[in-house]
């Protein structure tokens, strides 16, 4: 039988090559990771997601007023944009109305067109006594701004993907160019803490300005850009932008930094990068490029009062005493709706309105800087344990396991979140680990189809398909030692053979094709009653039965592979005399002898670490030779020991042929010959 020995080496180094595969990949996925692609940024952000959904922030107190040029006050009072006087009298009674700070999500960049001198100007067919009433009529740019000096106003102002050319005409005289982009910014009371941050922030080149004689007298001046995420989804806003270079602050911290009573802001800096903003005295903490994650609440409709009930002041004395305004618009046709975790469409008014309050009630959302090598660090944990269990335990067992520590994985990120407002990715660690076990599945897979190839290959032309599968199944078989278990033992051998190889001393490759043509039915016979061929000792054959499958009629299959071959062997012999006949020449027979005993033998793997075969030792082997040596003697082609005898049914007749004392042996044994 062939050799397997380097097979078995190679089994013993089964669990190497997969775990090598996993470790490939755990390391493959940890760079992925510090790259963040797209389709692990959107896990992780639906992870998020599901979290706002099953627990948003409660709505609270309201401590933010939204003053909503909605679709109702737009009715009513024309379409956008409105008179600045309109709004200058929406200040005015929002501050006598006691608001603390109003601020702005609207631009001012051009000159009021609905101011009287420019109607004056524009409109045509008109008197020169009509031109000249409205020319003397108050600009309504500067009523707006005498209007922002009375009360705290923070106006907005927008990043412009490319630098803004100086306008062409200048500043008039009133300070207000074309383009309301003449007049000097004011500083930004700003401290860095920890280092320069600038080139963190998120940039712009420039941005649009309001006119400078409606910010010269604001209280505050912020960004109102937003920057949603790869989906289009609001969940992160910047708490400051680093415009041309210089530091600007966003519209709800620059408003609340005017609410608490205009002190300078700090950006605080670790090694990471942005570790928080101090505003009021407090840290609020964010993302390391100063970005703040909002805890978003479902779309309120008690924060907004409409525009049109303010001007005509038709609100509760109190409901805007102390509280933080921000005038804005939900009207479709103005196009400031955008998605949130939470909504498909907020107003972006109300997302501002949402991070001051989410900054007043304490509930800004963490994504630590040290998250990512946590999340890392939980990956390589997961996977590691999966490299090392899966080749011991197996797939089944470690994939209970990972289930569990994917629940406590997905526990343990939903109570950070939910009890601490901690943001832990656990889509990262969960791929990670099943990504490695799927690797490890699959290269185990792959390692034990080679295997059973292996074994198919080394064993199906010596093995009945029976056992060959039976080895498949259980590889351990293919290991040295053995067991001790009653066996019947065939051989077989040709006589007439010298002769023959005589004949074809000039031709050895004829010799060969004939014995593969003698041996392969014999082999095939024996292999069809289940036998096992344990080897081919040039043109003798040796077979057993019994192992290492049960068979409890092994003599009984032995006797009939023997018939079988018998038969197969006198069609083969018709075949060659036709064909040597055909051919003019001389036909040469062969006969073939088969003896057949039973008994208890040693079987098994034998040898030696690098060869060993799948055989059978013992007397019983040593006798079923000695009978086939005996067939020409007795001029029987099938000599059945007694034993063997013992063990077949009554209906295989069987005569006596002598008792007879073989080599080796000092006791006479009965030898029988079956009948016809």
């Amino acid at each position: 039988m062939a050799s397997i020995g380097n097979r078995k080496r190679w089994i013993r180094r089964g669990g190497t090559l997969p775990r090598l595969l996993g470790l490939a990949v755990l390391l493959a996925l940890t760079a992925l990771k510090y790259t963040d692609p797209l389709p692990l940024e959107r896990l992780r952000h639906a992870v998020f997601d599901r979290y706002l959904a099953a627990k948003p922030r409660p709505v609270g107190d309201l401590p933010v007023v939204i003053v909503d040029i909605d679709d109702r006050s737009l009715q009513a009072l024309g379409q956008w944009p409105w008179s600045r006087g309109v709004l200058a009298r929406l200040v005015d009674r929002l501050q006598a109305a006691g608001a603390a700070t109003i601020g702005f999500d609207i631009m001012f960049p051009e000159p009021d067109r609905l101011s009287p001198a420019r109607l004056a100007q524009t409109l045509p067919g008109l008197t020169s006594e009509m031109r000249a009433r409205l020319e003397a009529e108050p600009d309504t740019d500067r009523l707006l701004a005498e209007a922002i000096s009375r009360a705290r106003v923070v106006l907005g102002r927008s990043g412009l993907g490319q630098r803004q050319r100086p306008n062409a005409e200048g500043p008039g005289a009133d300070g207000q160019g074309a383009e309301g982009q003449g007049g000097e910014d004011p500083p930004v009371p700003l401290a860095m803490i920890g280092g320069d941050s600038t080139g963190l922030l998120p940039a712009y080149p420039d941005m649009v300005r309001n006119l400078p004689v409606l910010e010269k007298p604001a209280a505050g001046l912020g960004l109102f850009s937003v920057l949603p995420e790869a989906d289009g989804i609001i969940r992160r806003v910047p708490t400051a932008f680093a415009i041309g270079g210089q530091v600007r602050p966003a519209l709800a911290v620059e408003t609340l930094r005017v609410a608490t009573g205009g002190d300078a802001l700090a950006i605080r800096r670790d090694s990471a990068g942005i570790s928080g903003l101090v505003i009021g005295g407090h840290l609020l903490p964010t993302e390391r490029d100063g970005r703040l994650w909002v805890h978003y609440t479902p779309h309120e409709p008690a924060r907004f009062v409409s525009a049109l009930d303010v001007l005509e002041q038709r609100f509760p004395p109190e409901r805007f005493h102390n509280r933080i305004v921000l005038i804005g618009t939900s009207a479709v046709g103005l196009q400031d709706l955008r998605p949130t975790p939470l909504e498909p469409a907020m107003p972006g008014v109300e997302i501002h309105a949402q991070v001051l309050e989410t900054i007043l009630a304490g509930a800004v959302l963490v994504r630590p800087n040290y998250a990512l090598g946590a999340e890392v660090l939980a990956g390589a944990a997961l996977a590691g344990l999966i490299i090392l269990l899966v080749p011991v335990l197996g797939p089944l067992p470690v994939l209970g396991l990972g289930l569990a520590l994917a629940s406590l994985t997905l526990w343990l990120g939903w109570t950070l979140f939910a009890q601490h407002g901690v943001l832990i990715d656990p889509v990262y660690p969960l791929v990670t680990g099943f990504a490695v076990y799927v690797t490890l599945v699959f290269a185990n897979y792959w390692r034990e189809q080679r295997q059973k190839d292996a074994i198919r290959s080394a064993f199906q032309h010596y093995l009945a398909p029976s056992l060959v599968e039976r080895m498949v199944r259980q590889p351990e078989l293919l290991t040295l030692g053995g067991e001790t278990r009653m066996l019947t033992i065939l051989f077989s051998d040709v006589r007439g053979f010298t002769s023959v190889a005589e004949s074809h001393q000039d031709d050895p490759q004829a010799l060969t094709a004939l014995m593969n043509r003698l041996l392969s039915p014999l082999s095939e016979a024996i292999i069809a009653e289940g036998g096992t061929i344990d080897k081919y000792m040039g043109d003798a054959i040796m077979a057993f039965w019994n192992a290492p499958l049960d068979m409890p009629d092994h003599a009984a299959r032995a006797l009939r592979a023997a018939r079988e071959m018998r038969r197969r062997h006198a069609q083969l012999e018709a075949e060659r005399k036709r064909e040597a006949e055909a051919a003019g020449r001389p036909y040469l027979p062969l006969e073939i002898g088969i003896g057949i005993n039973s008994g208890r033998c040693v079987v098994g793997n034998m040898g030696s670490q690098a060869r060993f075969d799948y055989t059978a030792l013992g007397d019983a082997v040593n006798l079923a030779s000695r009978l086939e040596g005996l067939t020409a003697r007795y001029g029987r082609p099938i000599l059945i020991g007694e034993a063997s005898a013992a063990l077949l049914p009554p209906g295989d007749a069987l005569e006596l042929v002598d008792r007879v004392t073989v080599k080796g042996k000092h006791e006479p044994t009965q030898v029988f010959a079956p009948v016809g």
